[in-house]
Formats: C-alpha cells, sequence, structure tokens
C-alpha cells in the first residue's frame, strides 16, 4: 500500500494541470472534445495531450508518452479503448500521477469478465494510493476552474455558465442531460461530476466535497444504488447543517434488496423504503422526475427559505384556489384561515370574493388591478403566512392587462418578495415568464409543480432548523446473515429487560406439570407459547394459546404445542413452553431493528401483529435515534392516530414507545455489534402514564457463539 497521503478531491475536480491520454485532433470525435473544451473555456492550467502520432493536437504541443510528459500532471484523462486502459493506468502509475480519469466503458457495466477487469484495476490504484474517477462515465467539469475533463455532448450548444447548483451523477448520460436542461432554465451549474462504475471515488464522496464548496447552494444527485451507506449520511448531514439542499432522484433497487427475511422488520426492509427513510432523516428532498428535481434545485437556488409551513392563496378563480389547496395539503402545507384582522381588511376590498384562504379576488381583478394589488399586499405583509401562491390564470397573456399587473403585483410585494416564496402559476409567454424570475418570483403554467415547489422549500426550512443527528456508530455493515444464531424468546426478553423494557412475570415450563404449577402461580387466565430458538415465528405453526384458564387446559395445552411444534419443525432445539398471565387490553405495536447491508444498522416502528406487513405502515431511521426522532417515526404511521386515542379510546403512552425505539436503536448500534435483527412485536402500549409491555421478543445474532456472547454482554452492560 502507497503511504503518501490520500490526494485531496480538489486536485481531481480542480486540477492545475492535465494530461490527454490518447487525445484526437479530430474536435468531434469523442477522444478529441475533452481538449476542445478545455481550450474553449479558456483553462488556465497546462493541458498536455499524449498521442505517439503527431506533434501537435488541436494546436497544442503533444507528446509521444505518458513518460514523455514534461511535468507531472494533477490529472490524466484516459480516452483510450478499454483493452489499453489496464497499459496506461500502469504508465500513469509508474509515472507517479495520482488523479486518473477512466472515461472507457467495457468493465462491471458488460458482465463477469468485466467485472474481473475493474477489479484487478482497483487493486492496482489501491495500492499505489491513486485516486481514479470512472470507469464508464462522463468525468466532470467545474465552470469555477473553468474546467472541462468531458466529452459530454451537452456541451455542444455552449458552456454552462457557473452558479450555485452542482450535479453529482452515477450515470454520465443522465448527469449531462441534467446539465443541460439547467442551462436551458438559465440555471447556474457549477459542477457536474459523475461517477460511473466507481471503482474509486464514488458518490458519497463526491456530495460530501461538494458540500464543502463555498458557492455551491444546491446539489443535485443521481443513483442507481448505494455503495457506501455510511458516507452517504455523513455527507447528507454535513449538507444539512451547512444549509445546503440536496435534491435526490434515485431508481433501481440497492443491494440491500438481496437478504433473505427472518424477522418481519428484515422482510420489510426493502432497499427503496430504507432509502426514502435515510432521506427523510438527513433533510433530502427526494425527487421521482428529472422535472421535479430541476423545479426544485431552480428554487432552492435563490437560498430563500421559509420559517414554517403556513401558505396563503390568492387566486383569481374560486375553483383553482380550491385545487391549490388540495395540492398543498397533499406537500404538507398549511392553508390557514385568515387572521380576523386580516379578513376583515380583504372583506372591505374585494366585492363578491371570498375573503377566506384561499383568497378567491374574482374576474373582478381583471378590471380593478389596485384591488388585487391591495388584498395581495395586505395578504404578503401581513405575517401570517410563510409562503404565498398566486393564480392569475391566462391575464397576463392579455397585452393590455400584462404591464399594469406586473406593476400591480411588484407594487404588492415589495416589501416581501426577497425573504418569502412566492409563486405565480400563470399562462404567459416566455419573455414574461422571464421577466417575473428575474424579479424573483416562482413561476409555474401547472399549479400542481408550483405547489410542489413550495412544498420542498418548507421541507428544507425544517430541515435546516433541526438540530444536528446522531450519527451512527461504525456497525458492520454487508454481513450475511447465514450461519446466524437466534436468542430463544425468554432470553431475548430478559436482555430487553435489562435495557429497561418491560416484561411479563412468566415461567419456562420443561413439563406438562410444570406449566401447571407456573399457572397456578402466576393466575388464571394464562398465555402459553413455545420456546425454540429456531422457531421465530410461533402464531404460523399454533404454537401459542391465549385465555387459558385452569389447570386441564393448562395441561392439555402443554402436550398441544409441543406435538405442534415437533410436527412443524421436527429438527427444532426446543425449550420448553413460556408460561405468563395475561397481559392487560391495550394497543399493539412493533418496534424492531435490523442490520442493512447498506446503511447499517436501522431502527423501525409500525403496527403490530399480523398488521405490520399486512400494512407495511412502518417508518425507519438509521440507528440510533434520539426521542424526538422516536416520535417523528411515530407520527408517520397510522399507530400515531390509534395512540392518540381514536374513537373515545384513552390515549396511549406514546412517551414509553418512545423510549423502547430509542432503547432498542442504542442497542443495535452498539460499536462492534454483532445483532442483525431484534424485534418486540407486539409491544403492548397501555393508556398514557402506565407504561408499555414486550409480549413477544426476538433477537438474531450473526452467529450462535454472538448469540450467546451479545445476550451476556448487554445483559452485563445493564446489571
Amino acid at each position: 500500500m502507497n503511504s503518501a497521503s490520500p490526494l485531496p478531491l480538489s486536485d481531481v475536480f480542480a486540477p492545475r494541470s492535465v494530461a490527454i491520454i490518447g487525445a484526437s485532433d479530430d474536435p468531434e470525435r469523442l477522444s478529441g472534445r475533452p481538449l476542445r473544451y478545455l481550450l474553449q473555456a479558456g483553462f488556465t492550467g497546462r493541458i498536455m495531450p499524449v498521442n505517439p502520432n503527431r506533434q501537435q493536437v488541436q494546436g497544442v504541443p503533444a507528446y509521444p508518452s505518458i513518460e514523455a510528459l514534461p511535468e507531472l500532471p494533477d490529472l490524466a484523462l484516459l480516452v483510450v479503448p478499454a483493452a489499453r486502459i489496464k497499459e496506461m493506468v500502469l504508465a500513469c502509475v509508474r509515472c507517479g500521477i495520482r488523479g486518473i480519469y477512466l472515461l472507457s466503458g467495457g468493465f462491471a457495466e458488460i458482465g463477469p469478465e468485466g467485472e474481473g477487469q475493474q477489479r484487478e484495476l482497483h487493486d492496482i490504484v489501491r495500492a499505489a494510493g491513486v485516486r481514479v474517477l470512472g470507469p464508464n462515465c462522463l468525468g466532470a467539469f467545474n465552470t469555477e476552474a473553468r474546467f472541462f475533463g468531458t466529452f459530454a455532448t451537452s456541451l455542444e450548444r455552449g458552456l454552462p455558465r457557473t452558479g450555485p447548483v452542482a450535479i453529482v451523477s452515477q450515470s454520465g448520460a443522465y448527469g449531462q442531460h441534467l446539465a443541460y436542461l439547467a442551462a436551458q432554465r438559465r440555471i447556474g451549474v457549477s459542477y457536474l461530476i459523475t461517477t460511473g462504475n466507481e471503482l474509486d471515488i464514488e458518490l458519497s464522496e463526491c456530495l460530501g466535497w461538494l458540500v464543502e464548496q463555498p458557492g455551491v447552494r444546491v446539489i443535485m444527485a443521481y443513483a442507481e444504488g448505494i455503495r457506501n451507506g455510511p458516507g452517504l449520511i455523513r455527507s447528507l448531514e454535513a449538507a444539512r447543517l451547512a444549509g445546503k439542499a440536496v435534491v435526490f432522484l434515485k431508481v433501481g433497487q440497492s443491494e440491500a434488496g438481496a437478504r433473505a427475511a427472518s424477522s418481519h422488520t428484515a422482510a420489510l426492509t426493502g432497499s427503496d423504503r430504507v432509502f426514502d427513510a435515510i432521506a427523510r432523516q438527513y433533510g433530502v428532498y427526494r425527487a421521482h422526475s428529472t422535472e421535479e428535481q430541476l423545479d426544485v434545485a431552480q428554487a432552492c437556488a435563490r437560498g430563500v427559505w421559509p420559517r414554517g409551513n403556513r401558505l396563503a392563496i390568492v387566486s383569481l378563480s374560486g375553483g383553482a384556489g380550491a385545487h391549490a389547496a388540495d395540492l398543498a395539503d397533499q406537500q404538507g402545507l398549511d392553508v390557514a384561515p385568515l387572521p380576523q384582522i386580516l379578513a376583515k381588511q380583504l372583506a372591505e376590498i374585494i366585492p363578491f370574493g371570498n375573503s377566506g384562504n384561499p383568497v378567491d379576488v374574482t374576474g373582478q381583478a381583471v378590471n380593478d388591478l389596485e384591488m388585487f394589488s391591495a388584498a395581495l399586499r395586505h395578504v404578503a405583509e401581513s405575517g401570517a403566512y410563510d409562503a404565498v401562491f398566486v393564480f392569475l390564470t391566462t391575464v397576463p397573456l392579455a397585452r393590455a392587462l400584462a404591464a399594469p399587473l406586473r406593476r400591480a403585483i411588484l407594487t404588492a410585494t415589495e416589501n416581501v418578495r426577497s425573504g418569502r416564496p412566492i409563486v405565480l402559476s400563470m399562462a404567459a409567454d416566455p419573455d414574461v415568464i422571464r421577466d417575473y424570475e428575474a424579479d424573483g418570483f416562482f413561476v409555474f403554467e401547472d399549479l400542481a409543480r408550483g405547489v410542489k415547489v413550495l412544498g420542498a422549500l418548507a421541507h428544507f426550512g425544517r430541515s435546516f432548523n433541526r438540530p444536528p443527528v446522531e450519527h451512527p456508530s461504525p456497525a458492520p455493515v454487508g454481513t450475511a446473515i447465514s450461519g446466524q444464531g437466534s436468542l430463544s424468546e425468554a432470553t431475548a426478553k430478559k436482555m430487553f429487560a435489562a435495557a429497561g423494557i418491560t416484561v411479563l412475570s412468566e415461567a419456562l415450563a420443561h413439563t406438562a406439570g410444570d406449566a401447571v404449577a407456573a399457572a397456578s402461580r402466576l393466575g388464571f387466565p394464562v398465555a402459553m407459547k413455545i420456546v425454540s430458538a429456531d422457531i421465530l415465528h410461533k402464531t404460523e405453526i399454533g404454537g401459542v394459546l391465549l385465555g387459558v384458564d385452569d389447570a386441564p387446559a393448562v395441561a392439555a395445552g402443554f402436550d398441544l404445542i409441543m406435538q405442534r411444534a415437533r410436527r412443524a419443525f421436527p429438527g427444532a432445539r426446543i425449550d420448553g413452553v413460556l408460561v405468563s398471565p395475561m397481559a392487560p387490553d391495550g394497543l399493539d405495536v412493533i418496534v424492531g431493528t435490523t442490520r442493512d447491508p447498506v446503511f447499517g444498522p436501522l431502527v423501525m416502528f409500525g403496527l403490530g401483529g399480523v398488521a405490520a406487513e399486512c400494512f407495511e405502515d412502518v417508518a425507519f431511521r438509521a440507528a440510533p435515534v434520539s426521542g424526538a426522532v422516536a416520535r417523528e417515526m411515530i407520527a408517520e404511521t397510522r399507530a400515531a392516530r390509534l395512540l392518540a386515542g381514536w374513537r373515545g379510546a384513552p390515549a396511549c403512552d406514546v412517551d414509553e414507545v418512545a423510549r423502547v425505539i430509542v432503547a432498542l436503536s442504542e442497542m443495535a448500534a452498539r460499536p462492534g455489534g454483532r445483532i442483525q435483527t431484534m424485534e418486540i412485536n407486539p409491544l403492548r402500549v397501555l393508556p398514557q402514564g402506565r407504561g408499555a409491555i414486550a409480549l413477544d421478543a426476538l433477537a438474531v445474532f450473526d452467529s450462535e457463539a454472538e448469540a450467546r456472547h451479545g445476550a451476556d454482554q448487554l445483559l452485563g452492560e445493564q446489571a
């Protein structure tokens, strides 16, 4: 392993000198475009084309080989066929070049043979301490440094202007597509980084570097899979704390989906669900289309964040106002009623409209723009709302009205638009829309797009104001589930009880006589359950009996449960039957953890029992979590309404549920921990102030030895 310190990414994405290996004299060829773009941009560093057949390439002195270069470049762009890549990489390593772009395809993306070649390259550069972007990528550009290390055809129509937006994309084609569409919208893009197959440099590291660049305010990211979950989490949290918006479009299925389910929790942990939870936890806005990604990024580039989610709607159409209100509700925006003073002011100036929220100024506004302007000013300056949505229909298309309407809107918002998001929804000529955008408004023809942008801005406003998220500890990721070791229910409950989680008094019976004695001591009626580390889901085999109310029934029940267990799992190790008193009434929820192969330990909450998988109404977060985050998880699920007291039922002890979520999350995230999954299902939640009881428990470790050691260690820590 090379002992030199890692090459800073600044040398990779803002190099002072560049060698282009395989540079073509034809500026239209892919191998000629990087040099063409560097010259066109006025790159101030030294450019050294390598071409053994020419003394000059596109007018720049060329060199016959890498070894013949007059100085060591910060970066080498390899634009040679895949068959020659290894040879060129070895030459770069011998010469001491420590930054390389591999722009060629033909590696892991083509199958096993390409995967083998890519692994070989990885071993070479890893041993040499060389940083590599690609292969199978379009390279990168940095408009601040006038550096364009790419053959992207999107630059044919002109080089982009610099600005507050950066793009990082695993797909080169999508990345350049996004950069081109951003330029069409006059969005300044300072960086485009395409990571391709990610032999070395991967998306999360690039995202973290972009966060550190002072001119970047918004990062658009595109990924098909995440290779470094903890690294991505660190970068996303850095972006959030720096007040920089990350607008992510994530497609495809993560490697997390390949693991076999060993409990309800693991079965529910689909890759997309996990990524969605991470995005929510760390303030990412997840876009689901290119248009949405661009809309949100363009709005975020202004850097104006609402202080809350209260939205005022002013509309020339009552129907459109109602539609906007429905859309706002879907985005979590609060179309709050008008304050009394504001309602009175509007009632005095709007002759026939509705002075509620939405504010319907009616078509009369076309004849009386002063009335419209006054109404809009009252709403905008009231201080009662964090953002304003204005529906103008096709009025801006009327030539006689376009200019006076614009003056009326500018006058009404002159004191607030620099610090408060205002969306205008209209049909208008492109030059009219550009003028409004230059004045600081967000303009959309489609109401839904405009409201969605306001929802995104409110999302970032909330996210940036949250306290720092505790980073997950470096618990292992990517461990396969084979060779796992499960604790029995009785041992798992002891482990949870040691962490302060309430369990019922119970006894393990090895014979029918033991069961009868235990039931007599605990009091009838009782619950009876098979106890075996090899049988994770007891209900499915008939291994649970409830409400057993006398000694004969207990004795018969013991024999029945044992018969069912042996029939369903002939080779299972059976410890006996657990006898416990019947639990008091309450609401059943599930709290669990799993170790995701990409993101590490996760904690989950949702409705308990069979509802956990039937409705898939669960919330995930990276572990550990705080009490506040635990309450956010609860609030995201349908269980929240039931816990609050539904149809006259008493409110449940939500504080205790949050405490259990926190406790399991901390156990899952222990440094060096080998817990694959834990689950309490159900956790019976009692009325407010009376706590919650773990009625069933599951804990799975990496191996039998880890199960024994882990349980002893956790019990010892809590003793």
